[in-house]
């Protein structure tokens, strides 16, 4: 447990979809205590709050609150920078769902801000803290596969609108399957190989509108004002080359999520939207081998990054504590926004941000 501060006391602004799988991590970890939830709908907020042992509040009072001390951010990608700022301003330290905002600027504003307060900011996606891509890095950092030469990742599928009640953001500026699923992809490729120097991009759209497939608004319409495939080309200052291929224009894809290359072995990572998974590795003389557990938190879970940040000590002043901070969140933002805009002038863009490769992640049984 933090020395200085005993427990981190979370309000949860947003109660959706993706809420479920952080209150579940919340519930099993003593370090995390859940006091506050606040949603546009007060009466999903009420329900979840109940349900949980804390106060339903209204998003300003959330973050007034003396029993919060950290926001988890929760709501979508285009109110992320508006809850985050508030939070900095109110003294509180901000966890954020990826993206970190929905553009660079708002980013840069709120680590900038979180910055001058001198309170933590921190971002998802933390998938990378589990033994899937942890184990991955293990392998490379012990020189088994040589030096690093390339990477692919690759997501195709037909689209959110399927299972989603209400997709409508995943296809408006600030989602596409670059910034919803990209940073599980590109943190996990930073993570693994390093920062990015410079960028090349592609980008098309299948549609100009989508149908929801589910739930009360099924049949109904949406506007597609996104690209929905785009491709990449990551330069990074290792000197590997990462190419990224996301989607929600095709149906399926036979490839691997994540596959690594170096001059003496390549790797195979489970997919990046999860935590776990087989860790393959060949090196040219026994076919594929599967690489036993060798790092990571081995129950890692939605929630994780904010857990890691505490335990770290970011909440007790460090700097740079802890692995899921704002600036690497920012870094996978500007990447993402760089590809697309290499995608409308077709040429380069060289990246800003070259924030430090995140510490590793020993085998941790929690």
């Amino acid at each position: 447990m933090n020395a200085g501060v005993p427990q981190l006391r979370v309000g949860m602004v947003g109660a959706g979809n993706i809420s479920g799988q952080y209150l579940s991590t919340l519930s099993r970890l003593d370090d995390l205590h859940l006091t506050a939830v606040a949603d546009l709908d007060l009466a999903r907020a009420q329900e979840v709050a109940a349900a949980h042992g804390a106060r339903a509040m209204d998003v300003q009072e959330l973050i007034a609150s003396e029993s919060v001390d950290v926001v988890l951010n929760l709501t979508i990608p285009r109110a992320h920078a508006e809850v985050a700022l508030s939070a900095i301003a109110a003294g509180k330290g901000v966890y954020t769902e990826k993206p970190l905002a929905a553009t660079v600027a708002e980013g840069r504003s709120m680590v900038e801000a979180a910055r001058s307060a001198g309170v933590v900011i921190g971002g998802a996606p933390d998938t990378v803290l589990g033994t899937g891509v942890q184990t991955a890095r293990e392998v490379i950092d012990s020189g088994r596969i040589g030096v690093p030469l390339s990477a692919t990742a690759t997501m195709i599928i037909p689209g959110h609108e399927r299972w989603h009640p209400n997709p409508d953001f995943y296809y408006q500026p600030g989602g596409g399957p670059l910034l919803d699923m990209g940073p599980y992809y590109i943190t996990s490729l930073i993570t693994l190989l390093g920062s990015v120097a410079r960028v090349v991009g592609a980008s098309s759209a299948l549609r100009t509108e989508r149908i929801i497939g589910s739930g009360p608004r099924a049949g109904e319409r949406l506007p597609v004002n996104t690209p929905s495939h785009v491709a990449g080309i990551l330069i990074h200052h290792s000197g590997a080359i990462s190419s990224v291929v996301m989607s929600f224009d095709g149906v399926a894809t036979h490839a691997k999520p994540l596959e690594i290359h170096g001059e003496h072995g390549s790797l195979t990572v489970p997919d990046p939207n999860n935590f776990s998974g087989e860790v393959q590795l060949n090196q040219g003389t026994d076919g594929w081998q599967q690489v036993p557990v060798s790092a990571g938190y081995r129950h890692a879970a939605r929630g994780y990054g904010l857990a890691d940040l505490f335990w770290s000590g970011a909440f007790d002043g460090q700097p740079g504590a802890g692995r899921s901070q704002g600036e690497l969140a920012l870094h996978v933002l500007e990447v993402m926004e760089a590809v697309l805009s290499a995608a409308n002038c077709g040429r380069s863009v060289d990246i800003d941000s070259h924030p430090d490769r995140p510490s590793p992640v020993p085998l941790d049984e929690r």
